[in-house]
């Protein structure tokens, strides 16, 4: 139809703010120029936000990514997203615009409704996953889930035996470290002890994934798209976990080789313990 957004200023502080009223999956988007004129935009990049006050930027390959725009006013350019968006506000972020004319805008945003298990943890609060027996020996365990933390510091999850074998997943200055002892009675506790560091900045409150892959003593941890391979120390294959698992802090001080932490103060979106949707079974008690 006529018209489509401008601004009164063509610049590059303009954009044009999209509140889609839901967080949704966005994955694709379309522009145009502004109906009959000589107004439209050449390249522009996306930012997206679930509160309209914290902003992120669309990235691919870890950069920035521009978006090719429009060669006339009334053609359309389609863009798939490499990687979706989950966001409830959009905006286009005009870069260059037809010289012979102004910044012309009309948008399409393509994607479908975005259905998740969200919890909240107040920094005092902790989940607690209960096993059917006393004792839970895996070879091969899978954890996932997205965080948006509000403070550098906190303990994502943790699990521990009373053979020294334990897992631990906290926020440490802003970075995601992973602590993992499979146990070994060879060996003296510190020298079992595996560590990894990834990332930064992840107290930015936005959302950040996780995926822990673990068979025998081969770990795979990746954090946003960034994935560290590595191996356990030790001789055991086994990780021996007694009672529960603890997810957002650790309830009570733990047995050695458990020291004081914080708790995670933030939200923790679709939590996954080797299948089971953790959240999903608290809120149905």
């Amino acid at each position: 139809g006529a018209g489509g957004w401008s601004p009164l200023e063509s610049n590059e502080q303009q954009w044009l703010q999209v509140d889609l009223g839901d967080r949704v999956e966005i994955v694709a988007v379309a522009t145009q120029g502004r109906y009959g004129s000589s107004d439209w935009v050449t390249s522009y990049t996306l930012m997206f936000s679930d509160t309209g006050r914290n902003w992120k930027q669309y990235r691919q390959d870890d950069t920035i990514w521009v978006f090719t725009g429009n060669s006339n006013a009334d053609s359309v350019v389609h863009h798939k997203l490499l990687h979706s968006m989950k966001a409830r506000f959009l905006r286009f972020v005009p870069l260059k615009w037809n010289v012979g004319g102004r910044i012309g805008l009309r948008v399409e945003v393509f994607g479908c409704s975005y259905k998740s298990d969200i919890a909240d943890f107040d920094g005092r609060s902790s989940l607690l996953y209960r096993f059917n027996q006393k004792l839970m020996s895996t070879f091969k365990d899978v954890v996932s889930l997205k965080f948006k933390s509000m403070q550098g510091d906190g303990v994502l999850f943790h699990g521990e035996g009373q053979r020294g074998d334990y897992i631990t997943l906290e926020l440490q200055k802003g970075k995601l470290s992973l602590h993992i002892d499979l146990g070994d009675s060879n060996l003296h506790f510190s020298n079992s002890h595996t560590s990894v560091t990834l990332g930064s900045l992840l107290d930015d409150q936005h959302w950040h994934s996780v995926l822990i892959e673990r068979f025998n003593k081969q770990v795979n941890f990746t954090v946003d798209r960034h994935t560290q391979h590595f191996r356990t120390k030790g001789d055991s294959d086994h990780l021996d976990i007694d009672y529960e698992l603890s997810f957002g802090g650790i309830p009570v001080p733990g047995k050695p080789g458990t020291f004081q932490r914080k708790n995670f103060h933030g939200c923790i979106e679709n939590l996954y313990y080797n299948g089971v949707n953790i959240i999903d079974l608290a809120k149905r008690r």
